[in-house]
């Protein structure tokens, strides 16, 4: 701290300038420390500035940026289970008109022609099906075919240890789907543990399986002719409805299972959104600078700086006017 000197009549020494010249020195740091700040916004430019803070800052934004890309993963599983609840969306109409179909046929003042056509018809609604089952894919993977499982980062733990969920559509956690077996297998989750095992079974299936309905197959409808009515005979038709209303229901809890997941993604969503909110709010606290404030030091210093140029004019007048003793 400086101390004002007086008293002395020295020309060799002379400490009141030295003591104006260092608060000029002072001033003018802190005049280039608060334009600094003002420049960049930031009170924290350097550890120098706070060292505890900078720690602080650092860490949250360390912290922060991971959970952005948290938010990006939870968007990516909301496109795989919006992707997937619209194809099954479209599955269910589908198959609903292919049971309509088959009720109709199942009325006794029908023909034999007329139940061939709408088993005819029923069959162009599979191969629909099957279309929608090949044409249902998210980053260059089949989303129904009994292959896909997946699994997002959707957030941290204190320790950063990894909070992730999972989707599971592998064939070992499915009902299966298989319009005809020359084509792909359609299969849904049946179980819906997001933890279980997917099992060996290959692609391609049981061919006699569809939606978890064992014995039936949508290739079926196209066996349908005047000699042979097949799934729509009189002794097969309960069957076939069963059947039908059963897969239905195994879309249906398919479906349920994807939005239960949805549900789970979009509050996560939301969260990550008011966590991310929060942090920026934080750091902002820690890190930035007060501009008004900073202004009001810069005004300040400017004041000091000019009064300690005037102080040390004055000062080094002092061996002058001493000298003047010698004449």
């Amino acid at each position: 701290m400086p101390t004002a000197m007086s008293g002395g009549s020295r020309i060799r020494t002379n400490t009141p300038a030295e003591n104006a010249y260092n608060a000029l020195q002072a001033s003018t740091s802190k005049i280039a420390n608060a334009q600094l700040r003002l420049s960049t916004g930031k009170r924290i430019n350097s550890a120098a500035d706070d060292v505890s803070g900078y720690i602080t800052s650092r860490a949250l934004s360390a912290r922060n940026s991971a959970l952005k890309q948290s938010l990006s993963a939870v968007g990516e599983g909301l496109n795989v289970t919006a992707i997937t609840q619209d194809a099954l969306d479209n599955i269910n109409g589908l198959l609903q008109k292919i049971k309509d179909a088959a009720s109709i046929a199942s009325s006794g003042a029908l023909g034999t022609d007329e139940k061939v056509s709408l088993a005819k018809g029923a069959y162009r609604l599979a191969q629909q099906i099957q279309f929608v089952v090949d044409s249902t894919v998210f980053g260059g993977k089949q989303l129904l075919q009994g292959g896909y499982s997946g699994s997002w980062t959707i957030g941290y733990y204190g320790n950063n240890n990894l909070l992730t969920i999972g989707i599971d559509l592998t064939t070992g956690n499915v009902r299966e789907f298989n319009v005809s077996s020359t084509n792909s297998t359609f299969t849904l989750s049946s179980e819906f543990n997001l933890n279980a095992t997917s099992a060996a079974t290959a692609a391609g299936g049981n061919t006699n399986t569809f939606a978890g309905v064992s014995g039936f197959n949508l290739e079926c409808f196209n066996n349908v002719s005047a000699t042979d009515l097949g799934i729509f005979g009189t002794s097969s038709m309960v069957s076939t409805l069963t059947s039908l209303s059963t897969a239905l229901n195994n879309i249906n809890k398919v479906a349920s299972y994807l939005g239960g997941i949805q549900v789970r993604l979009t509050s996560q969503e939301d969260l990550l959104n008011s966590q991310i909110t929060n942090f920026n709010s934080a750091i902002s606290r820690i890190e930035d600078a007060d501009v008004a404030t900073e202004q009001l030091e810069l005004v300040k210093q400017q004041f000091l700086q000019q009064t300690s140029l005037i102080s040390l004019a004055q000062a080094n007048q002092a061996p002058q006017t001493f000298l003047q003793l010698f004449g």
